[in-house]
């Protein structure tokens, strides 16, 4: 059974949350290369929908619907 206190859900989202930190530190490394504005745009995009992700499931934990999407 996962308990659902704020410790519980921070240790079951810890992989999403890391992952996110990830893509938004990818994403700032290129825009301090100077990489080309696409790749910049993409990378920032990925962090983006990371970061949604650990949103949606941090709402899940907590026992709300989950958003519908179109």
């Amino acid at each position: 059974m996962v308990k659902r206190t704020i410790e519980g859900m921070i240790e079951a989202g810890e992989p999403l949350i890391q992952e996110a930190i990830a893509a938004l530190r990818r994403y700032h490394e290129a825009q301090a290369a100077g990489e080309p504005p696409a790749q910049v745009e993409r990378l920032r995009l990925i962090a983006e929908s990371a970061y949604q992700a650990v949103t949606d499931y941090q709402l899940y934990a907590l026992g709300h619907q989950p958003l519908t999407r179109h």
